[in-house]
């Protein structure tokens, strides 16, 4: 029985390597690398023809690889990464339930540690940063940990549907105006964005990057901040309901559900995917080129990414379910996620960027793609030697520090070899 007082919040703490769901462990190391796949073009290239369907330029194994990252990556990996961040969210709410704890000041130190930690990888390391928008959901969550399990779904999917009505009304708005959408001063600021990421990517200094950076941030990654931040927290409510409800730990009650997201889920946001490319694929979402045409397509991809991460879960859950063990051979890399995160980060400015190697615009696609992979594989070679040796990511520790105000253990305790 949970106590009616609350205890101190020292009674909470980082979750015992014990107690953790290896299944999430591994499905967060996958949908890692999913995120290096999805983010590599945007080291080498403008951010702003980041996703934007397939190259029409590309040929060969190149536009095979556009196209499957687009088809099968793009947008699927950072909504379950959402999914997978409600998961966490409603375990540590589950336990300071049970420990009588006061969960919000941990939490919300929780939540401005990662808006900190994301404010600096968008400034300091690289523009497409995810993380503050998770920070600003997860300050939203706060507000449904009381809400009734059976509502999370709909919350979830109200908040989806709504971010994609409101795209499809200003579709067809563009559609009825019949223009283009922007004018002449929006292809003129695009231009010069663009004009501004050769100077500073591909030939500056860092010190230019970063100013870059405040930039992007302030003229881009502000203005979508009203699409991403309401379909994180959509993830966040439904990743919750599979931690209250049980369906996570034991999916055999549940089955009917998996069954219905590996096939009724994984196969409508297939299907909604190739229809956007359908009608055209080569989406543009800047500047004085926007039209019905990008922007329908456009919203078929946004609205078919959550669908297919739901289904990539339950496929990895049935998979695990049927006995078969390589997927736990991402679970290392899915306990530090953060860490390798950034790393990818750094890793990708300093191959691409001038003040690292300077291969900006210089590397086409399917090596991109390999390149993404190559990294991966070394970051799951650390991720096993590192946690030989320690306890938590080095990312993940610092950031445990912050949230309970005290420093956990790093190291393992040594195993004793005497009798």
């Amino acid at each position: 029985m949970i106590p009616s007082h609350a205890a101190p919040v020292a009674a909470l703490g980082p979750l015992p390597l014990g107690e953790r769901i290896d299944a999430l462990d591994a499905l967060r190391g996958i949908a890692l690398l999913g995120i290096a796949l999805m983010n590599v073009e945007s080291f080498t290239s403008s951010m702003l023809d980041a996703g934007t369907g397939i190259d029409p330029r590309q040929a060969g194994l190149d536009r095979f690889a556009d196209g499957f990252v687009y088809i099968f990556v793009q947008g699927k990996f950072w909504t379950l990464f959402a999914l997978l961040f409600g998961m966490g969210f409603a375990t540590m709410s589950e336990r300071a339930r049970a420990a009588g704890a006061d969960f919000a000041p941990v939490y919300l130190r929780r939540s401005c540690g990662l808006l900190a930690i994301g404010l600096a990888h968008s400034l300091l390391l690289w523009s497409g940063d995810i993380l503050f928008c998770y920070a600003l959901a997860s300050f939203a969550l706060l507000a449904l940990r009381n809400a009734p399990r059976g509502a999370l779904w709909p919350i979830g999917g109200l908040l989806h549907l709504t971010i994609v009505a409101t795209l499809l009304t200003a579709t067809a708005e563009i559609a009825v105006a019949g223009n283009a959408g922007g004018g002449a001063g929006d292809t003129a600021a695009e231009n010069a964005l663009r004009s501004a990421e050769v100077a500073a990517y591909a030939h500056g200094s860092y010190a230019e990057a970063v100013a870059l950076r405040w930039r992007y941030f302030l003229e881009q990654n502000l203005s979508t901040l009203w699409v991403y931040v309401p379909m994180a927290l959509g993830m966040f409510a439904i990743g919750a309901w599979f931690v209250r409800s049980g369906a996570i730990v034991d999916p055999a009650r549940h089955h009917r559900l998996y069954a219905g997201l590996r096939w009724g889920a994984g196969l409508l946001g297939l299907a909604i995917t190739l229809g956007g490319l359908a009608i055209d694929s080569e989406p543009v979402l800047v500047g004085g080129r926007l039209s019905a045409a990008d922007m329908l397509s456009a919203t078929m991809e946004l609205a078919a990414a959550p669908l297919m991460s739901l289904a990539y879960l339950a496929w990895l859950v049935r998979t695990l379910q049927r006995g078969a063990r390589w997927p736990l051979q991402f679970a290392p890399a899915g306990r530090m996620a953060l860490t390798l995160y950034l790393m990818q980060s750094l890793a990708g400015t300093l191959v691409f960027y001038g003040y690292g190697l300077g291969l900006w615009g210089q590397v086409s696609r399917a090596p991109q793609v390999l390149g993404a992979c190559v990294l991966f594989v070394l970051q799951m070679a650390f991720a096993r030697a590192w946690f030989a040796r320690f306890r938590y990511g080095p990312m993940e520790w610092l950031w445990r520090w912050f949230t309970y105000a005290r420093r956990p253990a790093l190291r393992r305790a040594a195993v004793s070899t005497s009798p």
